[in-house]
């Protein structure tokens, strides 16, 4: 894993990455220590305009309902609301995977779980030991043949920066994010270590940064603010664009730590409780601060700005803010409390305003394919998305008749299948598939397998392509 620049190490990537680029004349960028291709692609013929700036934004461990506009009551959300009221809400979308690590690889790679390099949290087989975790765990990092997100937006012309939560690769191996496509780098690399919104160091690109406010177990340094004044500045510094800045949040993330719990302090909630809420509402003023830069560096309506969550709620908050909502289970499940996600899309006079899309089903492998075609460059070969810009803007676009796919390989090997209004589920190899009819059970409380075998028949016939082995998660 240590060695020299992966671009110097895989031809069959750079071939595909200059030849996504449709010919156009190649410039030379250095980042990370490493020179890199950098390709200006033309302007997206479609849109009959300039490529838009990009910003993906994602919570860590938010649950489908922590959001006022998705139904919460308890917890203040006033501009991730306000981005809703000026985009379009989806209620269909799906994370990733139901764990951290695996559902950033399919956002980056465009591979579902059956397919991409991270499978789960911890490889079973090989991968890099995590040093100083005190345990025998192992990572496992993106190899230089993925290609990212990141590296296809380079192909047009994109700078590439990210801050907050990597997960796709410990220090010094081929997945660290400035050796994945990104120009610029700065958070946490390990998901261990961002359990601690304290920590004594964070990565800027492949050096470490010293908190001193951290030492000696003092608490000065809030990472999520240093994030949040990161994404800021590569903001303002790249606002001549294109841009595309993906910010994977840490909150509302558990360990419970937060310099204030305000405006909740005095609730009769569970200490706890009121940090997770505390959390959120803080992200919401940090959305809030993003928007008013937009609009203050006039790239607002030239900026399309998503937000989700990697994954399901960790804990459901029961009778306090019921953060699945009317969904079945939580992070770690394969039914929809686990794997759906709130879902916005906001992007001035293109994405329909004030929508709320109750039908279009889609999921994170489709973003790469997405901002591909936004930004008029080809996808890689050998991916499981497609892409939804029609259904981004507005336009007539059929998603369901397809079979969306999620295997889980922690604790068994579990599997999910959405299809139609069908999702199935298969809690481990030698158990039977489970089918719900999500039309007429959001909650999944009834197995109709029994009724439908034709359905079932089907989804065991997709099921036998379905995926490809991993040495890393073997079965």
């Amino acid at each position: 894993m240590i060695g020299d620049c992966p671009i110097n190490r895989n031809l069959n990537r750079r071939q595909f990455l200059t030849l996504a680029a449709g010919g156009a004349v190649a410039a030379v960028t250095s980042f990370g220590g490493c020179s890199s291709e950098r390709v200006a692609a033309s302007k997206p013929k479609a849109l009959g305009m300039a490529q838009p700036n990009i910003i993906f934004i994602m919570a860590d461990d938010l649950g489908y309902a922590d959001l006022c506009c998705y139904g919460q009551k308890n917890i203040q959300t006033p501009n991730i609301d306000q981005l809703a009221a000026e985009g379009t809400r989806f209620t269909q979308c799906y994370a990733g995977s139901t764990v951290c690590a695996p559902s950033r690889s399919v956002l980056m790679t465009g591979q579902h779980t059956g397919h991409t390099r991270v499978r789960g949290n911890f490889g079973n087989v090989g991968g890099v030991l995590v040093l100083g975790s005190g345990s025998s765990q192992r990572r496992i990092p993106l190899e230089p043949e993925d290609v990212t997100v990141a590296e296809v937006l380079k192909q047009a012309g994109y700078a590439t920066g990210i801050t907050g939560k990597w997960g796709l690769g410990e220090p010094d191996t081929t997945g660290l994010p400035n050796r994945q496509g990104f120009d610029e780098w700065f958070g946490y690399l390990n998901q261990r270590n961002a359990h601690s919104y304290y920590p004594p160091y964070l990565w800027h690109n492949e050096q470490k940064v010293i908190l001193e406010g951290n030492k000696d177990g003092r608490r000065r340094q809030y990472s999520h603010d240093l994030v949040t004044d990161f994404a800021l500045d590569f903001i303002r510094r790249r606002s001549d664009g294109p841009f595309f800045l993906y910010l994977p949040f840490t909150i509302p993330h558990a360990k419970y730590e937060i310099p204030t719990t305000e405006p909740y302090t005095d609730k009769p909630w569970p200490k706890d409780a009121k940090v997770h809420a505390a959390m959120i509402t803080r992200m919401d003023r940090d959305v809030g601060s993003i928007m008013a830069l937009l609009k203050q560096l006039d790239i607002d309506r030239h900026t399309i700005v998503f937000f989700c969550s990697d994954n399901g709620a960790a804990q459901r908050w029961e009778g306090i803010f019921d953060s699945s909502g009317p969904l079945r289970g939580r992070k770690r499940d394969m039914y929809e409390g686990g794997l759906r996600t709130p879902m916005i899309v906001r992007w001035p006079a293109m994405v329909p305003a004030a929508r709320l899309n109750t039908t279009a089903v889609w999921y994170f492998a489709d973003l790469l394919p997405t901002l591909a075609e936004l930004a008029d460059v080809k996808p890689p070969p050998g991916i499981d998305g497609i892409s939804i810009l029609p259904t981004l803007l507005g336009k007539k676009q059929n998603t369901s008749d397809r079979f969306l796919y999620w295997e889980f390989p922690s604790g068994g090997f579990k599997q999910a299948i959405r299809w139609r209004s069908y999702k199935a589920v298969r809690l481990a190899p030698d158990k039977p598939l489970e089918l719900y009819n999500l039309d007429k059970d959001l909650a999944e409380q009834n197995n109709i397998a029994a009724r439908y075998p034709d359905v079932v028949a089907k989804i065991q016939n997709y099921l036998k392509t379905a995926r490809t082995d991993s040495p890393n998660w073997p079965i």
